[in-house]
């Protein structure tokens, strides 16, 4: 068996070095390594916790050492966080467990030769203690909640400080699982015993919500089709568009698919949903997902949403969920906080321009929706006035933001567009 905690520490260095998905990466070590249920779930936990709390544990790291920590290396300042983590963050491992393990994982690396650094840094943090600050600036809360003061700064311009507070507090907890039951193989009552485990009913017919999680790539009813996974905003957002049975439908940016799917069994599995992605691999993905679930109308192809493709036709219903800066599901996937943004100007014009293409698929009576999983109303709200402003043949019926302290989900915008 491995070591759970070097298994994290290689996870964490190739995300670092790779600037990869946390996800992939940590799907794709899994696979090549023999760990226990226990250890997966402990090598998972110190993945995420690291990355969720990256920002605090290397303030307190920064505080017990001289160099700057990008000159540090990489496995040694990866078991300095992992064992920080566990220390700060981890009640039931003891503090000096936490230090011996992260100290021989530097001695049975190439970096052995800092193994004496690292149990004197992590020595006296246990000596000296653990102090962080506990004001109200965006460099306090950026430590606090360890989210970059660019993000901190957009949310409190949009939602005011303790909207923000709320919003960071909440991206800390742990991801709810919330699943959509395929009610074309299943009905929700047969699922709910078939899971064999506590779950809560949504607003949504077939939305759950599973109180213990599940390892998805071994459950036999995901391999078999019962279910797929998806935030209960995204599901919403879905049924506010609410397309009818034997409409068309087009998806224009559609991978991974769920929303595909959601729309399909809205519609009874009758009628027609194209939904389009920019990139082979991803269609076949979706194809290989709606095979799975037997979704029948939904047929998969590749298209660039930004350029109009006259030979797709017109449609009823229009979903348009644009590429966006993700900072909705920080929660779920806190490698996002550390995304570059510098270029966030160039991403709002490709989404005002993939909405104003897609609208050209419109029919006459028809409805769009415009969503994402971000919260930045420049994302948001102002694209979809900016479209309105210049497009006086469509008029908003309905827009809201999902805001997860309160609604409970991720954070998510979606606006209901009708044409004229």
């Amino acid at each position: 068996m491995e070591n759970p905690r070097k298994i994290a520490v290689r996870v964490l260095v190739k995300i670092n070095k790779e600037k990869a998905y946390s996800n992939l990466t940590v799907n794709a070590i899994f696979n090549n390594v023999e760990l226990s249920k226990a250890d997966k779930s402990l090598a998972t936990a110190l993945v995420y916790g690291v990355l969720d709390r990256r920002i605090t544990l290397d303030y307190v790291l920064s505080k017990f050492i001289n160099t700057p920590l990008k000159k540090v290396a990489p496995i040694t300042i990866e078991s300095l966080r992992i064992a920080l983590y566990q220390m700060m963050y981890m009640d039931k491992i003891p503090s000096s467990a936490a230090v011996d393990e992260s100290v021989k994982i530097i001695k049975k690396s190439t970096e052995n030769r800092n193994s004496g650094f690292v149990n004197a840094v992590l020595r006296n943090i246990l000596r000296e203690g653990i102090i962080l600050p506990n004001g109200d600036s965006v460099n306090d809360l950026s430590i606090k909640y360890s989210c970059p003061v660019d993000i901190i700064g957009s949310f409190i311009e949009d939602y005011g400080i303790d909207n923000t507070k709320a919003i960071l507090e909440e991206s800390l907890k742990p991801a709810k699982l919330t699943v959509r039951v395929n009610t074309l193989k299943t009905t929700v009552d047969s699922f709910k015993k078939l899971i064999n485990q506590e779950v809560i009913d949504t607003n949504i017919h077939g939305g759950l919500i599973l109180k213990n999680g599940i390892d998805i790539s071994n459950n036999e009813l995901y391999k078999n089709g019962l279910f797929f996974v998806q935030d209960l905003a995204s599901q919403t957002a879905v049924s506010v568009l609410n397309p009818k049975k034997d409409s068309r439908v087009l998806d224009i940016c559609a991978a991974p698919g769920g929303k595909s799917f959601s729309m399909a069994l809205l519609m009874k599995n009758k009628g027609e949903i194209i939904s389009c992605d920019l990139y082979p691999n991803r269609v076949d993905l979706i194809k290989k997902s709606a095979k799975c679930l037997g979704l029948t109308i939904v047929k998969p192809i590749v298209n660039d949403a930004l350029i109009y493709n006259k030979g797709l036709g017109l449609f009823d219903f229009v979903l348009c969920d644009v590429p966006c800066s993700g900072l909705g599901v920080i929660g779920r996937k806190p490698d996002i906080k550390y995304k570059d943004f510098s270029d966030f100007s160039s991403l709002c014009d490709t989404q005002l321009n993939i909405l104003k293409t897609a609208s050209k698929y419109l029919k006459s009576g028809g409805k769009l929706l415009y969503s994402t999983c971000t919260l930045r109303r420049k994302e948001n709200d102002d694209i979809v006035n900016c479209f309105l402003k210049d497009n006086s043949d469509f008029k908003c019926e309905y827009s809201h933001t999902f805001m997860p302290h309160i609604d409970d989900t991720d954070g998510f915008y979606c606006a209901l567009l009708k044409k004229d």
